[in-house]
């Protein structure tokens, strides 16, 4: 295992411990209290990607840093709300994820591009709390998170070993040339196949596996947007890792991305199927 491999591992290792912490031994006020300051730290980070002057960054940070306080004051009220905000989110990404499609590369980033990703950075970030902690505070709270990062996990590493066996057609070539969709599929069947076993260990009452499959492929298909949308800021910007707080991975939006993205229609579709 040559050294940067190994840091990876290493890394990986500590996120999963302090992320099987958080779950089941810390009370979900601080599960939520270390969440926003995780998320903060990638708000920083997007401050970067959006190619912020330093006035906007810390608009952007306080303004952040508001809305999560905010919402952590008032949580026993908004907590309620699940559906308007799962709603809400799913739908501010299906609009962000249009960036994808108007994305060309070699554009400096303009004023339009700032603006955009400035809404994009809060919305994102915003969403993403709410929709973890919204998850983490029903009855089976921290094992419906487990189920989502099992997701998660499992597509990136069905993707990336499916992706070097039998990728050959590419994903989003001017966004992220090492993705494929070969390397999409495979993720997304290794996530299905997770999501069954997982799911009948820990989550009652279970629907039925068909209903899980598409649940995980679902979010499969959009964390791996979410991907691609802070792949997209990367390149706009001329930055390869979004930070450097995870030696061997960069930083929260680099490592998060997916999770970003793939929590509120995760969320949703729990509270469809009335978890």
């Amino acid at each position: 295992m040559d050294a940067v491999l190994r840091t990876r591992v290493i890394t990986a290792f500590f996120i999963a411990v302090a992320a099987f912490t958080l779950l089941f031994l810390a009370p979900p006020w601080i599960f939520r209290v270390a969440l926003a300051v995780l998320l903060m730290a990638g708000s920083w980070e997007f401050a970067r990607l959006a190619a912020l002057g330093r006035i906007g960054k810390w608009v952007l940070i306080l303004l952040q840093a508001f809305l999560l306080g905010m919402m952590l004051r008032f949580w026993n009220g908004i907590e309620g709300h699940a559906l308007s905000f799962l709603v809400a989110a799913t739908l501010s990404w299906c609009v962000m994820f249009l960036r994808l499609l108007t994305f060309r590369p070699g554009l400096a980033p303009g004023l339009s591009y700032r603006l955009v990703s400035f809404f994009c950075a809060l919305a994102s970030i915003t969403f993403a709390w709410y929709s973890l902690c919204w998850l983490r505070d029903q009855p089976a709270g921290e094992y419906l998170v487990l189920l989502l990062l099992v997701i998660i996990w499992s597509a990136d590493i069905g993707a990336y070993f499916s992706g070097r066996r039998w990728g050959r057609h590419k994903l989003a070539p001017t966004i992220s040339p090492g993705k494929t969709r070969e390397g999409l599929l495979g993720g997304a069947l290794l996530a299905a196949l997770c999501t069954v076993l997982v799911a009948g260990w820990t989550i009652a009452p279970q629907p039925a596996p068909a209903i899980l499959i598409v649940l995980a492929m679902l979010t499969t298909l959009f964390s791996a947007a979410g991907d691609l949308f802070i792949s997209l800021h990367k390149r706009t910007v001329g930055l390869k890792d979004s930070g450097k707080l995870f030696p061997g991975h960069g930083g929260v939006l680099d490592r998060f991305d997916s999770l970003l993205a793939g929590a509120p229609f995760f969320a949703l579709g729990a509270w469809l199927l009335q978890w």
